[in-house]
Order: C-alpha cells, then structure tokens, then sequence
C-alpha cells in the first residue's frame, strides 16, 4: 500500500508539473506581448486592396497624438485623433484586434470619416505605441475605454454622440465596455464585428483548433495563471455576461467563414444584449474580413443603423 502511494503521488506530481509548466507556455503565447507566428503580419498596401481609398487617406491624413494614462494607473497609452472635416458633434472610438494596433484601424477610420465622424483610434495596453506586457483581451481594456470616451467630451464637448466600434478582440472590447456602469449618457450606440463570447471560450477554442488539446486542465491552468499575474480570469472575461447589462443599440457583424472566433458565437452575444440590435453575416468572409469582403454592403449596414440613433 504504501508503495502504492509513493508511485501514486509521484505520478500526480509529475502530472501537476507537467501542467504548470505547460500551463506557463501557453499564458505566455497568449497573454505577453510579442510575435506570435500564427497572426499574419502583412500590413503591405495595394491598390487591389478593396479599402484602398479609406486605407490610403487614413496613412496620408494628419493625426493628432493623444495620450492618456490606463485606467489601472500603470501605463501610458497611444492614440490618434483626427477631427473631422467639418466641425461635428459625431464622434467615434475604435478598438483594434488581437496584437494589431491603431495604424491598422485605416478601413473603418475611413468609413466613419466619410459619414462624418471625429475618429479616435488607441492602441490598448501591451499593443502599439501603448505601454505594457500583457495582454488584457478587451476585459482590462473596457476600463480604458470608458476613460478614452471622457476624454474625448472633454476635448470636443459635452454635446458629443459617441459610437464605438471594435473588431475581433475589439469587438468583444466594445461588447465588454458596454455592459460598465458608467459608461457616458452619449455613447448612443455599439457596432462589434466577430467578437467572441468570452475569452474562456475563445481560449478554449483555440487550445483545441491550433493545439488539439482539450480544455481540462490546461485552460483552467492559463487562466489561474492569468489571474494571478495579469489580474483577470478568462470566465469573468465574458461578452455574453456584460451584455445582459447593455441597453443601448448595438450592431452585430461576423463572417460566415469565420473560423478564428467561430461564426457560431455571433448567435449567443446577440441574444445576450438587451438594447435594440441588428445582425449582419457576411458570406463568404472570413475572420475580421467582412469589410474587406463586402465594402458597400458593410459601410450601408452600419450606416443605416447609425442613422437611427446618432442625428
């Protein structure tokens, strides 16, 4: 018996360790910043390029710097502000995807430019020109948002309609920040494109496409770690839990071919949302391509949305 026990708990340990270990892997592929080699990191423009028009002004147009501290206190963030070509009391905030930055946001700057719209564009912590190592996958970043929002009507004025639109990690940045408190009285709408539900459920999705690793024990594991060195844990991190607490119209969109954030999680965050909504799937589009798949069909959905609560 006490053999038995000795091999028995050399082996749980073992097994303990190994999942530690691999648990610290996988946390730092996720979470810390860096390359990460299965994102492609081709930001090459072409004429081909459906979005070449908004694409190209958005790199040619004067932008303003803004920078503001993380609602955390710990790091200094980037943004670009470009104001409108016409004074405005319509403005918009961007939130960028996983490991992109601000200087990829050019097709919906430009889409939002040419409806009329002061664009701010930041980069979120650990991406860009913003400061820090982790990655907060939209949970840590709605604080900052509701922050870059209130510094927005203090530049431009209380007067001031605000959207805010996100894509992939974004999006559930948007769909994260929309179920705070206090997010401001003049935030009048949301558009998301293929966001997930949460980020377990993202994780825990991508263990098994990329990996071919289940769930147990390994993305607990990441997420202890998470929670213990970037102070968030993947199941609070939930879309589909803020959005029972939003009220406000909100826009879905997500690719039919979407295989990143699977187009099947679209179904769960609409439901989930308790304000006026649309949803938009658009065929043929792969993950965060749908703009670049449909361009009129894109710009004429979200316009038309917006026109219903932004005058």
């Amino acid at each position: 018996m006490k053999k038995f026990v000795k091999w028995f708990s050399i082996v749980i340990g073992t097994l303990l360790i190994l999942d530690i270990g691999a648990g610290m892997y996988f946390f730092h592929v996720a979470e810390v910043r860096g390359h990460k080699s299965f994102l492609s990191s081709s930001t090459e423009l072409s004429k081909k390029d459906p979005l070449y028009k908004q694409r190209h002004w958005y790199q040619t147009v004067h932008k303003e710097n803004w920078k503001m501290t993380s609602a955390n206190g710990k790091h200094q963030l980037d943004a670009y502000y470009i104001p409108a070509e016409h004074k405005t009391n319509k403005s918009v905030i961007l939130a960028h995807g996983y490991m992109a930055d601000k200087s990829q946001d050019g097709g919906a700057a430009g889409m939002f430019h040419e409806m009329g719209y002061n664009v701010l564009a930041p980069d979120d912590q650990a991406h860009g020109k913003s400061e820090g190592k982790l990655i907060g996958y939209g949970w840590i970043d709605r604080r900052d948002y509701i922050k870059w929002m209130n510094k927005l009507l203090k530049a431009e004025g209380s007067n001031q309609q605000l959207v805010m639109w996100g894509i992939s990690m974004g999006g559930a940045t948007t769909m994260m920040t929309s179920g705070e408190k206090d997010v401001p009285h003049q935030v009048k709408a949301f558009v998301e494109d293929c966001g997930y539900t949460s980020v377990d459920d993202e994780i825990t999705y991508q263990a098994k496409s990329m990996y071919h690793l289940p769930k147990w024990p390994l993305v607990p594991t990441v997420s202890l770690i998470s929670q213990l060195r970037a102070g968030y844990n993947y199941s609070e991190a939930s879309a589909v839990k803020q959005l029972h607490k939003n009220k406000r119209p909100m826009l879905f969109i997500h690719g039919s071919k979407d295989t990143f954030v699977p187009t099947s999680m679209l179904e769960p965050v609409y439901e989930a949302t308790q304000g006026p909504k649309e949803k938009l799937i658009v065929q043929s589009a792969k993950h965060a391509k749908s703009m670049d798949a449909d361009p009129k069909l894109y710009f004429k959905t979200v316009k038309n949305f917006l026109s219903k609560y932004v005058s």
